[in-house]
């Protein structure tokens, strides 16, 4: 839905007005199972990525944190080290990213992952699978940055103890997704347009080839839809951060319980 509805210039069949006439048009016209396109590949590359993501943070977040502030938490420790783990994360998604987003657009000639992957390659060589990384860290460093000093900030008051408590991993997981992912939506609908490509909207501004960095995705998302258009498909992303955000940290609060506990047991 985020990806269809932050389109520039959509197909007259995939314009919507809201996230819920998004969904229901969509399953209606093509399917049940069309809202979940690119479910594989973002499960292949999300592995791996998460667990560079939250080993790079503990370890920095830890390091740093004796360095600013001995003993305590350091809201600067934990921006800093959010930040670094973006870049490993980063490095192994965005590939999958811009897999999954060619996937998802209204009519796609692409019918599989594999398929995708070889017709990206072949016409548009290696680098297209990272054209958007610099603007994906540019919209994602800040973005972790905001996350992780939200969590942290609400983890203080919800659970001073710092206690393995699901409630308030959950509540500061999706407040902090919620607040992040508004703030950088105009990154986003920047990244998606790299991905993309999408061929209406260039030709509209008789753009030959492919459009390059950040610079370029700024000034045509401006052309074509102004302000306005750097925050299409925001509610989409809002409502899909908070869940995902609030699940990550849920699981993963356990399994760092789980296992810290697991350990200390095994060496008393």
């Amino acid at each position: 839905l985020q990806t269809r509805m932050q389109s520039l210039q959509p197909d007259p069949k995939a314009q919507y007005r809201s996230v819920y006439e998004a969904l229901k048009k969509m399953v209606l016209t093509e399917g049940l199972w069309r809202p979940l396109r690119g479910i594989n590949v973002t499960m292949l590359g999300a592995g791996p990525a998460h667990a560079m993501y939250f080993a790079c943070y503990e370890k920095m977040k830890k390091s740093l944190s004796d360095i600013f502030q001995q003993g305590g938490n350091s809201h600067l420790a934990n921006g800093i080290a959010g930040s670094v783990a973006t870049l490993l994360h980063d490095a192994v998604m965005n590939p999958a990213e811009v897999v999954k987003q060619r996937l998802q657009m209204f009519n796609s000639p692409y019918t599989s992952v594999l398929g995708c992957v070889r017709a990206v390659r072949r016409t548009e060589g290696l680098g297209a699978f990272y054209r958007s990384y610099t603007t994906q860290l540019t919209m994602n460093v800040p973005f972790q940055a905001v996350h992780f000093i939200t969590y942290e900030l609400l983890q203080e008051h919800l659970n001073p103890r710092r206690d393995y408590d699901p409630r308030s991993h959950i509540v500061a997981g999706a407040v902090a997704g919620a607040v992040a992912a508004a703030a950088t939506t105009p990154l986003d609908v920047c990244k998606t347009l790299l991905n993309t490509q999408e061929n209406t909207a260039l030709s509209s501004l008789n753009i030959r080839g492919h459009l390059s960095g950040m610079a370029n995705a700024f000034s045509t998302v401006y052309q074509l839809g102004g302000l306005p258009g750097f925050f299409k498909g925001v509610q989409a992303r809002v409502i899909y951060q908070m869940p995902s955000t609030a699940i990550a940290w849920s699981v993963y609060e356990f399994f760092k319980y789980f296992l810290t506990k697991h350990t200390l047991e095994r060496r008393t």
